[in-house]
């Protein structure tokens, strides 16, 4: 068995990280082009992203209890090929029927990876003894500029959906056949019950998960969307808002380990918390394209360090056992990123979808306002 403190594992789940951001990213451009094609509405739209939340939650709750007992590995690679063989799926579906059933199985792709790579995540820093949670979701967040920039680019360049997510596939194969032996082959396997309900903090921390996540997704399913409908950008262009978002996640979690042991946890959730809100609040009164590309980066800067430091308190957590604890996070934090979209399509369609970007500005002082209660000790 591998040592999980070694650069390979290290890089293995770095590798992850970067596939499940890139695999959800490629997405987010496609969907002006999915609702174009199939002629359907706010409301149609929120429901087809509510398949995408179905097929991965479903997957979460099984690769969460599985990867506790037996190990992480075969579910980090069957999520990531997953994700490389269903993208192309997304961009040739001809009915919402199909799309529906293509978001299904991308999901759960997607949920598989994502359970296990943080759990992954969990024993490699355990074993290091060091910080370096912040470092493996900077590699998500890479991903997601990665993805997000190579799709626009290839989109911009003309060159058809399909053929463009054909490309995107062909790089996450390679880059899971790379990892697949670097990872670990167990991940302290936990000996009790395979199904724990969540109860004290953990319940907090994942309210918390599901709100920082659920900003996230709607950044992504839904930002294109936001500033194309207000005539800031061309649909090509849509994808520039999530790429800047991005590019200032990556920036924060880069930087993450060595900013929260200089402010610490609580300070860097309060603040942090807060300069979101007001990257939503710059995003919804921008005037010209250029203000609005500013409020994405406030968002995603001030998002940034929340989620790894979550996940940092659930490992800390006295309340449940860390393994469980981890998997319910996850899935209760990921739900929010691919389930929540969905909720947003519907406030669009019985208010607008500036008002869901209100709502979800409001969700998150709620983080602003748990600060001091998840990061005190003893929890």
């Amino acid at each position: 068995m591998l040592s999980a403190d070694r650069p390979a594992t290290r890089l293995a789940t770095r590798f992850a990280f970067l596939v499940a951001g890139f695999g959800i990213a490629c997405w987010a451009p496609l969907v002006p082009f999915a609702k174009q094609r199939l002629s359907v509405d706010d409301g149609t739209l929120g429901l087809l992203l509510l398949c995408l939340g179905i097929g991965s939650v479903g997957a979460m709750l099984v690769t969460g209890v599985l990867s506790a007992r037996y190990g992480s590995r075969p579910f980090i690679m069957s999520g990531g090929l997953g994700l490389a063989v269903f993208l192309p799926l997304l961009a040739v579906a001809g009915s919402p029927l199909t799309l529906a059933a293509s978001l299904l199985v991308f999901g759960g792709a997607l949920g598989s990876i994502d359970v296990a790579m943080n759990i992954h995540a969990v024993e490699v820093e355990r074993a290091a003894g060091r910080l370096l949670m912040s470092g493996f979701h900077a590699l998500f967040s890479i991903g997601g500029f990665a993805g997000s920039a190579v799709m626009t680019s290839l989109l911009s360049m003309h060159l058809d959906p399909l053929a463009s997510t054909l490309v995107c596939s062909a790089l996450m194969l390679a880059a899971m056949v790379f990892t697949w032996p670097r990872l670990l082959r167990r991940v302290e396997a936990h000996e009790g019950p395979l199904f724990v309900l969540p109860h004290g903090s953990v319940v907090l921390l994942a309210l918390l998960a599901a709100v920082t996540f659920l900003v996230e997704g709607a950044v992504l399913d839904w930002g294109a969307l936001l500033v194309i409908g207000a005539g800031l950008l061309p649909a090509a262009q849509g994808g520039l808002g999530y790429m800047l978002f991005s590019i200032a996640m990556t920036t924060g979690r880069l930087a993450g380990d060595a900013v929260v042991a200089r402010l610490g946890d609580r300070a860097t959730l309060f603040w942090g918390s807060l300069l979101c809100v007001g990257g939503f609040a710059v995003v919804l009164l921008a005037p010209v394209a250029a203000v609005a590309m500013a409020g994405f980066l406030l968002i995603g800067f001030g998002a940034s360090n929340l989620v790894p430091i979550l996940f940092r308190r659930t490992g800390t957590q006295k309340v449940m056992p860390v393994g469980l604890a981890v998997a319910a996070i996850t899935t209760t934090g990921y739900a929010g990123i691919l389930v929540g979209p969905a909720a947003v399509g519907f406030v669009a369609k019985l208010a607008s979808l500036p008002a869901a970007f209100w709502m979800l500005a409001a969700l998150m002082l709620l983080v602003t306002l748990s600060a001091r209660a998840v990061t005190t000790e003893g929890r």
